[in-house]
This record gives structure tokens, sequence and C-alpha cells, in this order.
């Protein structure tokens, strides 16, 4: 920490180094807050639309209308005992949820909310997303492992699984967008959807569905009903977190619920305009934000209904609709998107007039 220290305090303030640092730091700390924030009322909207189809109330005590009963859970957990079993490994117990809860924040950073809105601007954001994502099993094999213990194991082998699965689908659906765009950076992407009669651009039309592939694959890939099978109760015990308490059980939530957002963000990128108003008028264009989010809570509030109303599959099921229906249908789409452009005069300009 010395070194450290007085390597930063010999720097010259004026070369650069402490001008891009401040502002960078304070993105993330805004872009982590309000995201944590978010994430606090996105729960209490899925519990709420989770009973308003079971025709009760849900949480309506802790707090106006119950809005503060996220809030009420976090306390509860933070100030819980956390139990470690003696049989288990300490460190990677200990390391599994910080590693998924982290992972799944640091895909935020090139994800863009506005017009220049975006912490990491980079050309290769959807690699980078992949990166992290593929990174992401790894806390939950490192949870069930290091339990000791049979079904949080037999539950992180289903997860992994399942991740790996999906991933494929979700890569080939992400190259048919790519492939129009001509380009990884997810701002271009956003911009590549400013021109068209609102929502019925070449986005919602002609990738429709892929549109459905990636929405399913992002159920698989975040262990939402009815793909939780890594948690199924009935069978595993809630898999992968049955020896996990307090603060460690918190995490794994908390970044089970970073990645359904992230997935939620990824369709509003790739398929319906990002920031973009799907009407044309002047006024409602310059609330991009709001827009933003908007779109967020709408696919939210479907993963939400697809959780209520949908019986969970068995896990043979699962892996073949992975393997054996999405994988040569994406597959087949990443053969004929490539060959229009190709081949077919003046429409690799027309999806990609973004650059004029």
């Amino acid at each position: 920490m010395e070194e450290l220290w007085t390597f930063l305090s010999t720097r010259p303030i004026d070369s650069g180094w402490l001008a891009w640092l401040i502002p960078t730091l304070l993105q993330i700390l805004a872009l982590v807050v309000t995201l944590l924030l978010a994430q606090a009322f996105l729960m209490y909207f899925d519990r709420k639309v989770w009973a308003a189809v079971m025709m009760r109330k849900g949480p309506n005590v802790v707090g106006p209308f119950g809005l503060l009963q996220s809030f009420a859970d976090l306390l509860k957990n933070v100030f819980k005992e956390i139990i470690i079993p003696s049989g288990a490994d300490k460190v990677v117990f200990i390391l599994a949820p910080l590693v998924t809860f982290v992972l799944a924040l640091i895909g935020w950073a090139v994800i863009p909310v506005a017009p220049g809105w975006v912490v990491s601007n980079i050309n290769v954001g959807i690699l980078y997303l992949f990166a992290v994502s593929s990174l992401g099993v790894y806390g939950v094999i490192m949870g069930g492992w290091a339990s000791n213990s049979k079904y949080p194991f037999l539950g992180s082998l289903r997860s992994a699984a399942q991740m790996v699965s999906y991933e494929v689908s979700l890569g080939f659906v992400i190259i048919t967008v790519l492939l129009l765009v001509g380009s990884a950076n997810l701002s271009h992407i956003v911009e590549s959807q400013s021109r068209g009669l609102g929502m019925l651009n070449w986005h919602f039309i002609p990738l429709f569905p892929m549109f459905v592939i990636f929405f399913i694959s992002a159920l698989a890939e975040t262990n939402r009903p009815p793909f939780d099978l890594p948690e199924a109760e009935s069978e595993l015990v809630a898999g992968y977190q049955v020896e996990y308490s307090s603060t460690p059980f918190l995490l794994f939530m908390i970044g089970e619920l970073a990645n359904i957002v992230l997935m939620c963000a990824m369709l509003t990128i790739l398929f319906f305009g990002g920031w973009h108003s799907p009407i044309d008028v002047p006024i409602l264009n310059q609330m991009p934000i709001f827009w933003f989010c908007l779109k967020i809570c709408f696919f939210f509030f479907l993963f939400a209904m697809v959780k209520a109303i949908t019986p969970r599959y068995r896990y043979d099921q699962l892996m073949r609709i992975g393997w054996k229906l999405f994988l040569p249908m994406t597959m087949i789409y990443v053969v004929l998107v490539a060959g229009v452009m190709l081949f077919v005069p003046g429409v690799a300009d027309m999806f990609q007039s973004w650059r004029s």
C-alpha cells in the first residue's frame, strides 16, 4: 500500500490520469448505487406481479404499499449469522458469492443507458459481455463444490450445463444482429435503430424469431422459471445455495437479479431500440433514460409473468430445447442473414445507414 500511495502522490496532476480516474470512479459509483436501488424495487415488483396472478396482495406491510419490503429483507439477511459447514472449503465457500456478485455488476460497464451515458464505450462491448457471462458460471460451481454436500454439487453441475448450453444460442442470436449492424459496439447497435417507423424497424420484424429465442435463452441463462432447475426446491432444496445463509446468500441473490436485469437491458438494446422513443416525436425523443428504463421494466414484467404462469420443465426437456431446437435454428438464421447481406444489393447499406 505504501508503494501504491507513493506512486499516486508523485504523479503529476496535469498528466491526465487523475482527470480520467475521478470521473470514472464517480460514474461507476452512480451506476452501482442506481442499479442496487433499482433491484430492490424490481424485486418488490416481481413479488407483486406474482401475487396478482395468484389473486393475493403480496408485500403490503413494510412501508407505504410495502415498498420497503426489499430493504427489510436486506437488513434481515445482513444481521443474520454466517454459518459455514464444518466440512466446507471455507475460502472457496466465501469467494463463490463474491465472484457471482462482482461479475454480475461489472457486465454493466458497457451498457449504454443514453447517448454518451456509459462507463466504458468500447468497440468490443459484446465480446466483453460474452467473457463476463462465461465467467459467471464459476461462482455457481465454486459454491456447489465448496459446500461439501451432494445436493449443492448437483445443483451447480446442472447450472453449469444449462448456462453453457444456452450461451451458444445467445451467441448465434447476437451474431445475426452484429452482421446487420456491422459493429460490436452497443451504442452503435442502438443508433442503428434510430431510423424506421417507430418500433417497426428491421430489428423488430426480420429478427423477431431471434428475439423469441433470445428471450427464452435468457430465462435459462439466468435460472429463471420455468428453467430454474439448479434451484428446484422439490428436487434439490434450493440447489447450490442450500448451505448458504446471511450475507453470502444475499450476494448470490443480488448477482442473479443483476444478471436478469442485464438480460432485460440486452433485449432492449439489441431488438427494441435502446433509449430511442418507440414513436418518432421530438418531445418524446428528449427522454432517453426514461424510455430505456421503461423498456427494461417491460421485459422484467414479462420475466415475472413467465415465472408466475409457466410450469417447470424437466431437465431433459430443457437440454433438448437448447441443443436440438435453438442451436440449429440460430445457425440457419445466421447463414440466411449472412447470405442476404452478401448477395442482395443495397441491403447492407440500408441496415448500416447509421455509419452516415
